[in-house]
């Protein structure tokens, strides 16, 4: 894995090394801890740093056949690192290999294989420098050259460790925000601050179809807005006072996780109806959930298009499919898969009825199926509008997809049947620190993919300059103008 590694020509070097490489990170989609961000956590050993929380890891574990006490369970954390090093040569053709001795290299500067016999030298010297202050939470985030990062957090949030590093919060397009960690950053990123932002992902306030939890959330919500929510129109107005205070904070995003789209007809008195009866502790029927999602979303998407925010939607997961493990860990413990709903139908229902209100907010669609590429990338382009480029985006490759394959595919898409020098680029999904080498071979991919193109006589070699200005736009540019960074 040396300098060109995944660069198979010498326009792809150039493209990489000259031009991808050197700009900075903005991560506007992530879920790590605010906590952790706002305290500088040092991290006690490699273990926590990197396997804690990873269920990309556990998977890879458990399909080894390694005990879940080595995963999630009772081991010391120099017996889970071992376990994780006999497994690493199994993954030989998964993306996790490549993540890997990314991550060894660029963060702690370990060029040796992962395996079992080096795994006490690399846990050793890992920990060793983890005692440095340069290695605390924040101090990766500038060693990686991170400039922005949006976590994802509830509406009932009180963002208290995003307001710790910002002393005077503003509303969206003020520019205090760029001072959260530091120094305003520079162009190049060099010597830099890291803004931390919230992002608004109100799924809870979707999921009536658990009329416990929701009671409860429910309360949760109302007490963090200050008001009692004894009707579905109080729900809308603490929601709003809600999304307001996340603008204040310096929010720019929402973010959704869907199984589907919803896109039901409804009226109001049926949705005061159906939160009534969940209120109640009464189990809505199918046809009820979908009209209170669908209208939630609608409502979602006015608030996001008012505030100028963009909206994320990714979608179509099958989660938690394991129910003797689920009711062991819980969610997010490595038990998702691929779903196969067809969406698009809904889909279309619900941009275009938004934006027949002239109220479509900058929308960034994330399928989970590769078979529904395709299909967004061709939806996408139903719904463009001046002024701004690339309004609506195919989003990179995610979760199951954002490898070399899937990213690959997802660009190829999105060039053919859109603009892929309008992509705003990669993001981590990640709730690591040591995620972001992603970055990087997210940029590697797209400067050999269209490296090649340029070697093949598909792109003209005279146009270099522009070439040169896309993949800069793809890897940082883009997404910097597009989210107001």
């Amino acid at each position: 894995m040396d300098q060109n590694f995944l660069l198979q020509s010498a326009t792809a070097q150039e493209l990489y090394h000259n031009h991808a490489a050197k700009l900075p990170i903005i991560d506007y989609h992530c879920h790590l801890n605010p906590k952790e961000v706002a305290e500088d956590h040092r991290f006690r050993n490699i273990t926590e740093l990197w396997l804690g929380g990873d269920h990309y890891k556990w998977r890879a574990l458990r399909s080894n056949g390694v005990e879940e006490k080595y995963i999630t369970g009772d081991a010391s954390d120099w017996e889970k690192f071992q376990k994780w090093a006999e497994t690493m040569p199994y993954c030989m053709r998964n993306p996790l290999y490549h993540w890997t001795h990314l991550e060894l290299r660029t963060a702690f500067g370990i060029t040796k294989l992962l395996n079992a016999s080096t795994a006490r030298d690399i846990y050793d010297e890992c920990n060793e420098k983890l005692q440095q202050p340069e290695f605390s939470a924040r101090g990766l985030m500038r060693r990686y050259n991170v400039e922005v990062v949006c976590t994802t957090d509830d509406p009932a949030d009180d963002l208290r460790y995003h307001r710790s590093l910002t002393p005077n919060p503003s509303p969206v397009g003020e520019g205090s925000i760029g001072k959260v960690m530091g120094k305003s950053p520079s162009p190049t990123g060099e010597g830099s601050g890291v803004r931390l932002l919230p992002t608004w992902r109100p799924d809870k306030a979707m999921a009536i179809d658990n009329p416990t939890s929701y009671r409860a959330y429910i309360e949760t919500l109302g007490a963090a807005a200050g008001q009692e929510i004894r009707s579905y129109t109080d729900l809308l107005e603490v929601l709003q006072k809600r999304h307001d205070f996340f603008a204040s904070v310096g929010c720019r995003l929402s973010d959704h996780g869907v199984n589907e789209f919803y896109a039901d007809d409804f009226t109001e008195t049926e949705l005061s109806a159906i939160f009534r009866k969940v209120m109640d502790g009464q189990m809505p029927t199918a046809e009820e959930v979908s009209k209170f999602r669908s209208a939630l979303m609608l409502e979602g998407g006015r608030m996001d298009a008012r505030a100028g925010w963009a909206q994320q939607f990714h979608y179509g997961p099958m989660r938690n499919n394991n129910s003797k493990m689920f009711r062991r860990l819980g969610p997010d413990a490595g038990y998702d898969s691929i779903g196969t709903w067809n969406t698009s139908e809904s889909l279309s229902r619900f941009l275009d009825k938004l934006d027949s209100e002239g109220l479509l907010a900058k929308t960034i669609l994330y399928p989970i199926n590769p078979s529904d590429n395709e299909m967004i990338a061709t939806m996408i382009g139903n719904f463009q509008e001046g002024p701004v480029p690339g309004k609506i985006q195919f989003g990179s490759g995610w979760w199951f997809n954002d490898q070399l394959d899937g990213m690959e595919r997802q660009m190829n898409c999105l060039s053919q049947l859109g603009l892929l020098s309008r992509f705003v680029g990669m993001l981590t999904d990640s709730r690591s620190f040591l995620s972001y080498p992603r970055h990087e071979y997210f940029r590697r991919c797209l400067c050999n993919l269209i490296g090649r193109d340029v070697e093949e006589g598909k792109l003209p070699r005279e146009e270099m300059p522009f070439i040169a200005q896309m993949v800069e736009d793809i890897s940082y540019y883009n997404a910097k103008r597009y989210f107001g960074f």
